[in-house]
């Protein structure tokens, strides 16, 4: 009997999960608690937005930490043959080519406002920005001060997080944990750099056309940044558990492709929102 039931095939045939279908409630709680919020619709004197945002956050929230458990569970037992991984493999390929098109929205926005602040066509365009970029009454940042520390910043996490890499690769256990930890430690000063400069920001999210491209763009960009921290602990307590193998370790490598993105995104966002969007005053500084 037990041959018969013997997997004679390296696909992975997933048990029935409940995730699928609650991480989908999830979402959609939390999409109506956000609409509901932004657009303060109230029932009688109750404001429920908030809460049902909250609470559809809190269902999505747990849906990515059980599903997870589940895929390391399956990773740790063998069931990631190397068919599953190249499945894997193609299916984070097009995730991140999805981040891809969210960021080339946000540059779209801002080039599209950028370079055409005095279309004659569209007049409302120099009531907006005055016909300059950055518009009348903005006071960029100078790209060369902290936003120049901060690209030093994630530059070098993307040298510490290559060395882990290579570190698993030939087996140095402790170069790979050692450059693991220097990642985050490096992603988390990057987020406190650019949280430290949106406090110091002489323009609101509101205030025009360039400060809502601008918080959109390296917002966006920030919490990615944030989520690949989180994504770069996980994997730094799964190599202290021991579950990461020169030959087995597709959740770390996932990891450092997911942070190489973050760092090329940051590279056009440095030179195209800081340094170009500054203005002809700062890059003559």
């Amino acid at each position: 009997m037990a041959e018969a039931h013997a997997k004679n095939h390296d696909f992975h045939i997933l048990a029935p999960s409940p995730w699928p279908l609650l991480g989908a409630m999830s979402g959609f709680v939390m999409t109506t608690g956000a609409v509901f919020w932004m657009k303060s619709i109230q029932f009688g004197t109750l404001s429920p937005g908030p809460y049902v945002f909250g609470a559809g956050l809190l269902g999505v929230l747990y849906t990515m930490f059980a599903w997870w458990s589940d895929v390391v569970k399956e990773a740790n037992s063998g069931d990631h043959t190397r068919v599953v991984q190249l499945h894997h493999r193609y299916g984070m390929i097009m995730f991140i080519a999805s981040e891809v098109m969210f960021f080339v929205a946000w540059f779209w926005a801002y080039f599209e406002a950028a370079l055409y602040t005095a279309d004659p066509i569209q007049a409302s365009r120099v009531e907006f920005t005055g016909g300059t970029w950055p518009p009348k009454g903005i006071e960029a940042f100078d790209p060369w001060h902290l936003p120049l520390l901060n690209t030093l910043i994630l530059l070098t996490s993307g040298t510490t997080i290559t060395w882990a890499h290579h570190a698993l690769l030939h087996g140095d256990r402790k170069g790979l944990k050692l450059g693991l930890l220097l990642t985050v430690i490096l992603g988390l000063l990057f987020t406190a750099c650019q949280a430290y400069e949106y406090h110091h920001a002489a323009f609101g999210f509101s205030g025009s056309i360039y400060s809502s491209t601008f918080f959109m763009a390296t917002g966006f960009h920030g919490a990615h940044v944030i989520i690949g921290t989180i994504f770069l602990i996980v994997c730094l307590l799964r190599a202290n558990a021991g579950q990461f193998t020169t030959q087995q370790h597709l959740g770390f490598e996932f990891a450092a492709w997911y942070w190489h993105f973050v760092d090329v995104v940051w590279l056009f966002l440095f030179a195209a929102i800081y340094v170009w969007g500054a203005g002809a005053g700062h890059g003559a500084h």
